[in-house]
């Protein structure tokens, strides 16, 4: 990736600091950018802190965190956080006018050949491109929380992308660490969101018409093909089993299976009485203080073993 050496980041919230510590460690001059320049010092305290603990861990080492760190710079000032990019991660709020603000701004001040990508989960890339003039170089770049852990990007081919543009993101995503997938239609929930709500669909229907409780459905999936997904896809699941044994399974399954068009009832009563989750201590499950924390510093232990045991930096 000779072309590109100056990466900068825009948005210094939930993904990123990740984000630029994805791209310093890999020995790219990393810029990062917040409106608010008090926010700034905490982006290079998290991103140490995340090295270190990756290095306590046996990811990397302790000599590489100064040389990374040193090669992020942090800046509230967009016009120089971007005038040099040759590839811009926007990682801003879900707000699709402020996003085509941005990209327009992008397109007008990074140079011609820069690739502008966006982190959105949830909008449409094609959308967040329409406002602007170079929409062959907008891509969208899906990172999942946390990014610097866990290695799937999802590269979005919005409708006027460059094949040019996609194989300059792929190969930058494979060459800073990542496994990254193509997406070759702009559809809402991209890929693996997709998936991952049809079986959240699915799981909260069952504990909605009295199935199983929510525990059992989580007990009944770790313990199940959850085991297998790290090795085993579905369609690598799907052809193993047989697609004749597939065929006769869906044939009598799948019309029993939930296929509602808008989210389910119990999931919308909780909402509304302000049944949150974690941070409110309930969710479809109670989660007192210390039974929350657990689960959060299991998912941290879980993810930093798989990251070790796979290479990861």
């Amino acid at each position: 990736m000779s072309e590109i050496k100056n990466i900068t980041v825009l948005g210094a919230g939930m993904m990123g600091p990740g984000l630029a510590q994805i791209f310093a460690v890999k020995g790219y001059n990393t810029t990062i950018w917040a409106r608010r320049p008090e926010v700034l010092p905490q982006v290079v305290k998290t991103v140490r802190a995340n090295l270190e603990l990756m290095a306590k861990n046996g990811i990397g080492r302790q000599e590489d965190i100064e040389p990374a760190i040193k090669l992020i710079k942090t800046t509230n000032d967009f016009e120089e956080a971007v005038s040099n990019a040759d590839f811009v991660e926007e990682a801003i709020g879900e707000d699709l006018a402020l996003k085509q603000d941005f990209f327009q701004r992008l397109d007008r001040l990074c140079h011609e050949k820069a690739i502008l990508a966006t982190n959105t989960s949830v909008i449409s890339p094609t959308e967040i491109a329409e406002k602007a003039k170079g929409r062959e170089r907008i891509v969208g770049t899906h990172f999942w929380n946390p990014p610097h852990l866990i290695p799937l990007v999802e590269v979005v081919k919005a409708k006027e992308t460059s094949e040019e543009t996609m194989e300059k993101t792929m190969a930058l995503m494979k060459a800073v660490g990542k496994k990254p997938v193509r997406v070759k239609k702009d559809v809402p929930g991209f890929l693996a969101n997709r998936l991952q709500h049809a079986l959240w669909r699915e799981a909260i229907s069952i504990v909605q018409n009295g199935i199983a409780d929510p525990a059992e459905v989580d007990e009944a999936v770790k313990n199940s093909f959850g085991l297998r997904l790290p090795v085993l896809g579905p369609m690598e699941n799907a052809d193993l089993a047989g697609l004749d044994l597939t065929l006769a399974i869906h044939n009598y399954v799948l019309k029993h299976i939930e296929d509602s068009h808008g989210p389910s009832p119990i999931l919308k009563e909780k909402v509304e009485k302000g049944d949150l989750g974690l941070k409110t201590g309930r969710g479809f499950q109670e989660w007192p203080p210390e039974r929350a924390t657990s689960l959060r510093q299991g998912l941290v232990n879980y993810l930093l073993k798989w990251t070790k045991e796979h290479g990861g930096s």
